[in-house]
């Protein structure tokens, strides 16, 4: 019942946000030296509280949201409410309260086995979560003494809500090869990255059932390799619980350019570039099941630009793909070919197309006098003073796919967000950006409910913030 009112709650919202009345009303501009967090529920921004400034050694390298899951009993109140995991650069993994920033729990990562933990990252969405070091390197000296590292990474395992520590593995090259560059786990896959473009896919779930050594609790009391300690507490850190003794049963392997590799759509498809240079923003869809390229397979936007077009699975679960150019966003579909139910085809669904209309690109201009003038370069397809698509996201909530598009005009960028109807593509709202859009700088955009917020990255690591929330435009407020 609750997940039904919440349904039809949201599509009112979606519709709600959607009226021609809906603006962004307000915004808030926070730099990177305001260690300060603010509510957007009330009609001004309010703030929540505001932390002091840390040192170098309690410097955040990453973090994920923690939110409740439904109609789950959780053993503390506090797991009911949003918090934060974050990574400290002295190897903290903690879990901060959302509404306050208080401690609610901290795990000490680093034991005998790895000083350097950098990364977190989903498995299992809001359930499994992986803590990644960073690549060990040898000190030159040790290189040049002809020492060798075996291992290239440890991976730390984490149920969450409850936090309870599953094992941790290290990634070595006697198992898995010399030539490993990275690796990543998610869905239950562990996907290991390979120097000349080989991407390999193993089992994870297997993995842990094979070779886990000994469970271990955070909190316990644990003797490893002579070093007793309590597990998550400070030196003692993590034991490293799971030794991969032998290659794991190999499940998938492809070649891409650059390691590109997604797996998505129904029945099974994944998506590499051939692996040569000459290929760059050439696409190949195939069949997972026995590698068949389907019809229309191969998917080229053919465009002149500095910044390559890119592609990747819909994260609404549809199977769907999204393939967005500088000027142009396709959403295709995997469809049977007619009378071949045994062979797939790539099929547009709905294009999404920038506004170029006043945009005029003549390579021959005839002067006054009439003497023919012949431009010795064309515009690229993103060049700042055409309409650029730059970001493409998906609000799973309220089903509506963003967009930012962005023009230069003079020494001033300009942005708008549209929301477009996620099963059509059909424009359904456009917000100007009230800042100016400097395309040399880093930006990025989140889109939540009736939130966004647009983050730009300026040189030497400085950040502003840039927060908007919807309101409907009604009279009171004309008149306030």
């Amino acid at each position: 019942d609750a997940g039904v009112a919440l349904r039809k709650n949201l599509g009112l919202l979606r519709k709600i946000m959607c009226q021609s009345s809906a603006q962004a009303k307000w915004s808030i501009k926070q730099t990177n030296d305001q260690q300060s967090f603010s509510s957007s529920i009330a009609q001004q921004p309010r703030l929540i509280y505001q932390k002091s400034k840390c040192a170098k050694s309690e410097k955040i390298e990453d973090a994920l949201l923690l939110e409740c899951p439904l109609g789950e009993m959780l053993p503390s109140p506090s797991d009911y409410k949003a918090s934060l995991i974050v990574l400290t650069v002295q190897n903290w993994l903690l879990r901060l309260s959302a509404d306050s920033g208080e401690v609610l729990e901290k795990v000490y990562l680093a034991g005998s086995c790895c000083k350097f933990f950098r990364y977190l990252s989903w498995d299992t969405p809001q359930e499994v979560m992986i803590v990644k070091s960073a690549q060990n390197k040898l000190p030159a000296a040790a290189r040049q003494a002809g020492i060798q590292q075996t291992v290239l990474f440890y991976l730390a395992v984490f149920q969450v809500l409850p936090l309870s520590f599953i094992g941790m593995l290290e990634i070595n090259k006697k198992i898995f090869g010399n030539s490993v560059t990275d690796v990543a786990v998610s869905n239950g896959i562990l996907i290991v990255m390979y120097s000349m473009g080989l991407v390999r896919l193993y089992n994870f779930k297997a993995i842990l059932e094979q070779f886990m050594e000994q469970p271990v609790d955070l909190g316990q009391e644990f003797n490893w390799n002579g070093q007793v300690g309590v597990v998550g507490k400070f030196p003692f850190g993590l034991p490293c619980n799971i030794k991969i003794t032998d290659t794991p049963p190999l499940l998938f392997e492809a070649s891409s350019l650059e390691n590109a590799f997604q797996i998505g759509g129904y029945p099974w498809h994944y998506i590499i570039t051939p692996n040569k240079k000459k290929h760059k923003g050439i696409f190949h869809i195939c069949s997972l099941k026995d590698n068949a390229l389907a019809k229309n397979g191969i998917q080229e936007m053919k465009c002149c630009s500095l910044e390559p077009d890119w592609i990747y699975f819909h994260p609404d679960m549809s199977g769907r793909i999204i393939h967005v150019g500088p000027n142009l966003i396709k959403v295709l579909k995997l469809k049977e070919v007619k009378n071949h139910a045994d062979q797939m085809e790539i099929a547009e669904d709905f294009t999404i197309v920038a506004n170029r209309e006043n945009c005029v690109n003549n390579s021959v201009t005839v002067t006054a006098s009439g003497r023919v003038v012949k431009k010795r370069f064309t515009l690229l397809d993103d060049d700042p003073e055409q309409e650029t698509f730059k970001i493409v996201d998906y609000e799973d909530e309220l089903d509506l796919l963003s967009t930012v598009a962005v023009t230069q005009i003079g020494a001033d960028g300009r942005a708008h967000l549209d929301f477009h109807c996620n099963e059509h593509g059909i424009l359904l709202k456009s917000i100007p950006l009230k800042e100016s859009w400097d395309v040399t700088y880093s930006h990025e955009v989140y889109f939540d409910k009736d939130l966004v917020l647009h983050i730009e990255q300026k040189p030497n690591r400085r950040f502003s913030c840039y927060v908007y929330q919807m309101v409907c435009d009604t009279a009171k407020d004309d008149d306030s």
